[in-house]
């Protein structure tokens, strides 16, 4: 029986192309019926069409559908991905990097952790939860595979309020990375053999190593420190690298041991070291990107709209397989095969050193029995400790979020290493204050209204 595929946010045409164009490689997904569902009537459009001549270029017998109703999308699932963004670039990013830039605390992508992260995870676990209802009533069985960020609160919450949902947060930033480090030290990463645990967007590789021709491994991690230190390893593959030299993970690896599966970028707003009022010169020597994220909105939405063009004129559409997980999640469920994928969920004892519930990161087994992470016992103390650090501000934004509890909206942000080490308090109260009340209806309404209060009292 054919399998049905529900994707929400579909309106993220390219993302949605990786996706479906993996699942349509697979012959046990090659008949699915995909639902693709958006609030957007033209972005929706624009997707379609694109499924429907990759389904015509490969020559295969799935079925587009779409919605703009999400619980009709949803009805009768068994796979639900999730790839959507509250809020878009315009308005709500711009003023997750406006306001804190006017406070003095300046950041590069604002998505997961900091202010920015946290004002996104209110923005975006209301209608992660709304899917889950929806779920729940019309495919309680399906599997959700949400590609949202801030990745770790969205799985954090849901498993705190629907913790009968089956779902995985999925990421690129594992294999995406191996692939880089690959290019690095100018070895096929098809040779190369790494094992990954930690917190989305901060798990690190506790072993890396080379299959050798005889058939041993060598410790990769020797060959990246000494060539860091000597200045010969100069990071090669980087798809922003004009921007993003990679050198702030570089950096770390030689202060905790260890290398960071998400990127430098990334990196530099998550600890306190990198990102400092009046030294330019921390600026300048690791390359760090500031207001990156911003800049990256409006090359991709130039870029589109090229691209549309390019797809509604084509008469074919090339489909090459990504390195993204769903499809590899799906085809090992639908066919009871087995494939190892690197997943995020709710921390039952599968990292025994942080919080039960949080959400982490670790290697989990597929096949029909579904996700089946495994137990990681052996990472460092230190870099548990740097987890940590994130850990207080995704706890506390969940918190807020379950408990209408708007003052840990600010407690968060006074526990955020970056907005820590930048702002005092009154600085950080105010910061919050009127970040609030700029994204004013995009925030739940008990956001809204604790606010109000505030001011009247």
């Amino acid at each position: 029986m054919a399998k049905k595929i529900t994707f929400i946010g579909a309106g993220s045409t390219i993302f949605m192309k990786n996706i479906i164009g993996d699942a349509l490689h697979y012959p046990a997904l090659s008949d699915a019926q995909i639902a693709l569902m958006d609030i957007d009537q033209t972005r929706l459009d624009e997707s379609a069409l694109v499924a429907r001549k990759m389904i015509s270029s490969m020559g295969v017998k799935a079925e587009i559908s779409t919605y703009t109703d999400q619980r009709a999308a949803l009805m009768g699932a068994d796979f639900v991905v999730v790839a959507f963004q509250i809020g878009g670039y315009d308005p709500c990013t711009i003023t997750d990097f406006d306001v804190p830039n006017k406070f003095g605390l300046r950041q590069t992508i604002a998505d997961t952790l900091g202010i920015g992260g946290i004002m996104r995870g209110l923005r975006t676990v209301p209608h992660l939860w709304k899917v889950c209802d929806d779920m729940l009533e019309v495919c309680p069985d399906a599997l959700m595979m949400q590609y949202v960020n801030p990745m770790a609160i969205n799985i954090w919450a849901i498993a705190e309020k629907y913790p009968t949902i089956k779902q995985v947060g999925l990421c690129h930033s594992v294999q995406g990375t191996a692939k880089e480090l690959a290019g690095d030290l100018g070895i096929d990463v098809e040779n190369m053999r790494y094992r990954s645990a930690g917190i989305n967007h901060m798990a690190y590789y506790l072993n890396l190593e080379e299959r050798m021709l005889d058939g041993t491994y060598r410790d990769l991690y020797p060959t990246l420190k000494e060539g860091y230190a000597s200045g010969i390893l100069v990071p090669k593959v980087n798809p922003y690298s004009a921007r993003c030299p990679n050198l702030v993970r570089y950096e770390m690896l030689m202060r905790v041991g260890y290398f960071v599966t998400e990127s430098s970028e990334h990196f530099a707003e998550y600890t306190p070291y990198f990102i400092k009022n009046g030294r330019e010169d921390i600026i300048d020597r690791f390359g760090i990107p500031l207001d990156e994220y911003p800049k990256r909105c409006v090359e991709q939405i130039a870029d589109w709209k090229s691209q549309a063009e390019e797809f509604r004129t084509a008469d074919r559409i090339e489909v090459k397989q990504s390195h993204e997980y769903a499809a590899t999640i799906m085809n090992a469920v639908a066919t009871d095969t087995t494939a190892v994928v690197y997943g995020n969920i709710a921390n039952n004892g599968y990292i025994p050193q942080l919080p039960d519930g949080c959400a982490v990161e670790v290697p989990c087994l597929v096949d029909g029995n579904g996700i089946q992470p495994t137990v990681v016992t052996d990472i460092p103390p230190q870099l548990i400790a740097l987890m940590r650090t994130n850990i207080n501000v995704q706890e506390l934004t969940v918190s807020a979020l379950l408990n209408e509890n708007i003052d840990n909206v600010y407690h968060a942000a006074m526990l955020d290493p970056h907005t820590a080490a930048e702002l005092d308090l009154d600085q950080i109260w105010a910061m919050v204050d009127e970040l609030i009340t700029k994204h004013g209806d995009w925030l739940p309404e008990w956001v809204q209204d604790a606010n109000a209060r505030k001011k009247v009292a």
